[in-house]
């Protein structure tokens, strides 16, 4: 029998006495890693998560048989929401695919109601971001740093090494999850799966406040064609951007959908808030559907669609309502961290961010 969930309050959270100073090293590595790549490439990137995949537009359709914990904030039982995705690689600098490194897959849903989150009040959107796994790299953002500071060490440096070091891992790390196990640490350096993207798990890996509870939330393959790229192989070598290419080719044809599923925190101890590192156990709460997202087939990469959607436009955890407030010490940092990293890049490209009203007309 499941735990009633924890109702949400501030004091959930608990603020570190270090916080700022550890927040003030992230922002002066993204710094470094923006201006880096600025200098190497003539164009920033984003700070981590810079090369994209696919750029996609969808809906989003609220599951109308949510029980009253399920029904939260902006899911509204049978509501529809216009969305824009986006799957990306998590490296600072955009790198070949044959470095396989964990993905990401950040959803912005547009027309939403709500109070809104500070820093967002004129906005009417809200932001999901999600990465590989379910449980963040680091448990608090002091980890997160010192992994930033060696992802900025070698930003735009040695790829072929990168490369070759990937090729070693993804074998142990296969054998490794073959057993039941899985290292982290080897996906980070290049151990990540060579499978398909669209057919991943992808989790939002630290809390998010849920209407009167709090919860993680993650992402998974719905429709039957969706589900058969799960664990599918894909030549990462083919071509630098051999991911994108084979998404493209399949976007092209074929539409599909995801789920979108909200494990709700019923334990403050097995399911803690401010350490992002430990996956909440899925025996005996598990992830519950809670809405559908739907793409068409469509082009999920054009110069159109580079422009709007990955120059202009930003996804930020804090884009969205009080609903849904990130919640923990990573969340926090992010909450500081990401609005430098983007006015940087916006400074450096002369590229202002335009957050969406409504669903872009794209070709």
């Amino acid at each position: 029998m499941l735990k009633n969930p924890i109702r949400y309050s501030p004091d959930v959270e608990t603020i570190g006495l270090d916080e700022q100073e550890t927040i003030d090293g992230l922002n002066k590595t993204f710094s470094y890693i923006v201006e880096k790549t600025h200098e190497d490439l003539g164009h920033a990137q984003r700070g981590v998560h810079a090369k994209s995949h696919a750029l996609l537009e969808g809906e989003m359709v609220v599951h109308d048989d949510l029980a009253d914990e399920q029904a939260q904030g902006i899911f509204e039982r049978g509501r529809r929401y216009p969305v824009i995705i986006r799957m990306s690689a998590i490296p600072g600098d955009p790198i070949r695919d044959s470095v396989s490194l964990p993905r990401g897959f950040s959803i912005k849903v547009i027309g939403v109601d709500g109070e809104r989150l500070p820093g967002a009040e004129d906005e009417v959107t809200q932001d999901f971001l999600m990465a590989s796994g379910v449980a963040f790299s680091n448990p608090t953002p002091v980890g997160f740093l010192r992994n930033t500071k060696l992802l900025a060490a070698t930003t735009n440096r040695a790829e072929w090494a990168k490369a070759a070091l990937s090729k070693v891992l993804r074998p142990i790390e296969e054998a490794l999850e073959a057993v039941g196990g899985e290292s982290a640490l080897l996906k980070g350096f290049g151990g990540y799966p060579d499978t398909n993207p669209i057919g991943d798990r992808y989790g939002s890996q630290a809390p998010l406040r849920f209407g009167d509870y709090i919860a993680k939330f993650d992402i998974v393959p719905e429709s039957p064609n969706f589900r058969a790229l799960t664990d599918q192989k894909l030549d990462e070598s083919k071509s630098p951007d051999s991911i994108r290419e084979e998404l493209m080719a399949i976007f092209a044809n074929e539409g599909g959908a995801w789920t979108l599923r909200a494990q709700l925190c019923r334990d403050l101890e097995e399911n803690p808030i401010e350490d992002a590192a430990t996956p909440w156990p899925e025996q005996g709460n598990p992830y519950i559907p809670v809405a559908t997202i739907t793409v068409k087939p469509q082009k999920s990469w054009s110069e159109e669609r580079v422009t709007v959607l990955n120059e202009q436009t930003a996804f930020r955890p804090w884009h969205g309502v009080e609903a849904h407030r990130p919640l923990g010490s990573v969340m926090r940092a992010r909450r500081a961290v990401y609005p430098v990293i983007q006015d940087l890049r916006s400074q450096l490209n002369g590229c202002p961010m335009h957050e969406p009203r409504s669903l872009p007309a794209l070709d």
